[in-house]
C-alpha cells in the first residue's frame, strides 16, 4: 500500500538534458543539484526538511518536492500569463491548530490559463492573495485576503510573499506598467502629486494572516493606505529581514538602468517614477543625476524617501535576496546579504557595516554604483545558475536556490565540505 501511495503521489520525470553545474568562489563550498523539472518556476517555500513547495508560474500548479521527486499538483489555479503575470508568490506557516496554511499570490485568469495572451486577449480578474489549508496533500479552503489591480500590465506584478518576524504577511507589487504611458493608472504611490488615489499598486503591502490591516507602520488609516509598508516601487522580487536588526531590505528592478538594493524602513519611499537609482527617468531611459528629488509624495509626512544602498547601471535583474542566518558556512559569511540575479545567473555576497544600515563597499564600488559587471567580480559568491528566481535557507541551515536554464528548472543547495 505504501508503494501504491508513492506511485499515486509522484510522477515519473521526463527525459531531461542537464546543463553544467554552477560553481562557487569558495573551494570549500559546492552547489549540489537536488531536483530537476520541466516547468517555469517562480517561488518556493519549505514545509520541513526535504519537503518543498514550488510554483509553476505559467500553469498555476503547485508541486511538492520530496527526496528529489515531483508530486502531482497539490493545486491548479487559472493564471494569466502575459508578461510577468502568473503564479508568483508562496509562503507557508503553521497556524494555531498546528496545521499548515499556505499563502499564494497570482494573477487570476477569467476562464483558463493564458487567456490574456491570445489573439483576442481577456483582461485578468486581478492580482490576488489567497490563503489555503494543506490537507492530505491538497490545498483546500481558499480564502481571498487581497484583491488587487492587474491593469494595465502585463509587467511589474511583483509577487514575493514572506511571513515577517511579526507573523504578518508581506507582499511586493509593482506599478503594473501604469507609468508614463497610462495616465489613468498614475497614482500617488507612484509619486504623482496629482495622481489618482492609491489602489494597491507600487508598494510592499502588509496584512495579518487573516488579510486584515495591521494597524501600524502604514501610510494612512483608510484602505488601501493602511496596507502600505513601503511605496514608490517599480517592481520587486526580493525581500528579507536582517536577523541582527530586524530591518527589512528589498531588491528592485529598474527599467534599462538603476536596479537597486534598499534598506526599507516603515514608510519607505523608493522614489519611482521620479527617481530610479540616482537618476531621473526619461521614459525608460536614464535621465540626469537626481540625488535629492524634491517632487515626491510624502502622505503627510508618513512616507520618507531614502536613496538606494546599492545600484546597478546595467540591468542585472536582482531577484531573491536572503540573509545568511546560519552558522553552516562559517563566521566569514554569517548574516551576510546574498543577492541572486536573473540576467547573469550569479549570487552576490554583500557585507553590512557595524550599524547594519549600509553595505560595506570599497574601491570602485564605494560610490554604491556598479558601473559594469566587472566591478562585481569580487562580490560573486556563486555563478552559473542561469536565472535565479528564489533562494531560501532550509531547516538544515543550507542555502537553497531555485533557478531555470533553458528548458530546465533546478533546485540546488550549497554544501560545505
Amino acid at each position: 500500500m505504501i508503494l501504491v501511495a508513492i506511485l499515486l503521489a509522484f510522477q515519473l520525470m521526463p527525459s531531461i538534458t542537464l546543463h553544467a553545474e554552477p560553481v562557487t568562489t569558495n573551494a570549500h563550498f559546492t552547489a549540489e543539484r537536488i531536483f530537476t523539472g520541466q516547468f517555469e518556476p517562480s517561488s518556493m517555500t519549505f514545509l520541513s526538511p526535504d519537503d518543498i513547495l514550488v510554483l509553476d508560474r505559467d500553469t498555476g500548479k503547485v508541486y511538492r518536492i520530496t527526496g528529489g521527486a515531483q508530486s502531482k499538483p497539490l493545486l491548479d489555479v487559472k493564471v494569466a500569463t502575459d508578461g510577468y503575470r502568473g503564479l508568483l508568490g508562496i509562503a507557508a506557516t503553521f497556524n494555531e491548530k498546528k496545521s499548515i496554511n499556505v499563502f499564494l499570490y497570482f494573477t487570476e485568469a477569467r476562464s483558463r490559463d493564458g487567456d490574456d495572451a491570445t489573439k483576442n486577449p481577456v483582461n485578468p480578474l486581478g492580482n490576488r492573495l489567497f490563503r489555503y489549508d494543506l490537507v492530505d496533500n491538497k490545498l483546500i479552503n481558499p480564502k481571498l485576503l487581497l484583491d488587487l489591480p492587474a491593469l494595465p500590465g502585463p509587467r511589474h506584478a511583483g509577487g514575493v510573499l514572506a511571513i515577517g518576524p511579526d507573523k504578518n504577511v508581506y507582499h511586493t507589487i509593482g506599478d503594473l506598467d501604469g507609468t508614463f504611458r497610462y495616465k489613468q493608472y498614475q497614482t500617488m504611490t507612484q509619486n504623482y502629486q496629482n495622481g489618482a488615489i492609491p489602489d494597491g499598486r507600487s508598494g510592499i503591502l502588509v496584512v495579518t494572516q487573516e488579510g486584515k490591516p495591521t494597524g501600524k507602520h502604514t501610510l494612512g488609516n483608510s484602505f488601501p493606505l493602511n496596507l502600505y509598508y513601503a511605496y514608490g516601487i517599480r517592481n520587486s522580487f526580493g525581500i528579507d529581514w536582517d536577523p541582527v536588526t530586524g530591518y527589512l531590505w528589498d531588491s528592485e528592478y529598474g527599467p534599462n538602468f538603476g536596479d537597486e538594493l534598499n534598506l526599507v524602513q516603515p514608510g519607505f519611499n523608493s522614489g519611482w517614477a521620479r527617481v530610479q537609482g540616482y537618476w531621473k527617468p526619461n521614459i525608460e531611459k536614464m535621465g540626469p543625476l537626481n540625488l535629492i528629488p524634491n517632487d515626491l509624495v510624502s502622505f503627510g509626512g508618513r512616507g520618507t524617501y531614502s536613496a538606494p544602498e546599492f545600484t546597478w547601471i546595467n540591468p542585472s535583474a536582482p531577484s531573491s535576496i536572503k540573509f545568511l542566518d546560519t552558522n553552516t558556512y562559517g563566521s566569514e559569511y554569517k548574516n551576510d546579504l546574498l543577492v541572486g540575479d536573473a540576467n547573469n545567473g550569479n549570487i552576490y555576497d554583500f557585507n553590512l557595516d557595524e550599524q547594519r544600515i549600509n553595505l560595506e563597499l570599497s574601491g570602485k564600488l564605494s560610490d554604491k554604483i556598479a558601473d559594469n559587471n566587472g566591478e562585481l567580480n569580487d562580490l560573486v559568491f556563486a555563478s552559473g545558475f542561469g536565472r535565479v528566481t528564489d533562494m531560501e535557507i532550509g531547516p538544515d541551515g543550507l542555502l537553497y536556490i531555485l533557478s531555470t536554464q533553458k528548458d530546465l528548472t533546478s533546485i540546488y543547495r550549497i554544501i560545505s565540505h
